[in-house]
């Protein structure tokens, strides 16, 4: 399934196609629960027909879709072949597709009927997109003081990175009340990848107690005037994480 035909800006956006059956049907389940309206359009079609996810039959390997008010439209369906699937779950739009749709009953109504999709494909708007960042072994980010904070160069673990900025934890406190504020020159090695040098800006931050009752200070970062080859490096660093964890769910599952 080409997914890139969707959106005309679509270099904004950050796609992961899902493999995982197990992945696939909580997705699903979660769009069928929120009640997301889905978007049909049947291949070489311009007409969109709107839909819901009744039921995700993991067993008979199969999706539940509401029919559509419109009859003409669910007879066209039927009739026709290839179709695609747009929704959103959560700030992300969800795409798949199916070679044939049928009629079906459920719950003593006529409903339309899809096989399973073996993949789907999970777009997000590249800023938004986090990936948390190993915790046995965390990266850190290098952050030179001003001198009323002690003029150091300081570590801080990551916790997550997206391509627009980074979370760090702040457990010592060292950057006080810091919302607003630039630290310019700042340092992060990423493994196997190489050097990111940028001006961070706190953007938020977040105090949680552990149960152990220490403080656990996160800091939401944003990258300000990133060079594009930084940004590079940011993007494969994500990447590698990304098939890190399916090489993890792959086992899992």
């Amino acid at each position: 399934m080409q997914a890139h035909n969707m959106d005309s800006g679509l270099e904004n956006w950050h796609d992961y196609e899902v493999e995982s059956r197990r992945e696939i049907i909580a997705l699903l389940r979660g769009i069928g629960e929120k009640k997301q309206l889905i978007r049909m359009l049947m291949r070489g079609e311009s007409e969109v027909c709107v839909s819901s996810i009744l039921e995700v039959d993991a067993e008979n390997n199969c999706v539940i879709l509401d029919r559509s008010i419109n009859e003409e439209q669910n007879r066209h369906m039927v009739a026709g072949g290839g179709i695609s699937f747009e929704t959103t779950l959560d700030k992300i739009r969800i795409l798949f597709s199916s070679e044939k749709i049928e009629e079906c009953t459920f719950e003593n109504m006529q409903a339309l009927k899809i096989a399973l999709p073996a993949t789907l494909i999970r777009l997000q708007r590249r800023e938004y997109y986090r990936m948390a960042t190993p915790l046995g072994n965390p990266v850190r980010v290098l952050i030179p003081l001003p001198f009323d904070l002690g003029g150091q160069v300081t570590p801080f673990p990551l916790a997550d990175i997206s391509c627009g900025g980074i979370a760090i934890l702040d457990n010592k406190l060292m950057l006080g009340d810091a919302i607003g504020k630039n630290y310019p020159g700042c340092r992060i090695d990423l493994p196997d990848i190489g050097q990111v040098l940028t001006t961070l800006q706190i953007r938020n931050s977040l105090d949680m107690t552990l149960l152990n009752s220490k403080l656990n200070r996160r800091l939401g970062c944003q990258f300000t005037d990133l060079p594009r080859p930084m940004l590079a490096h940011v993007q494969r660093y994500i990447t590698k994480l990304e098939r890190e964890r399916n090489a993890r769910i792959a086992g899992l599952g």
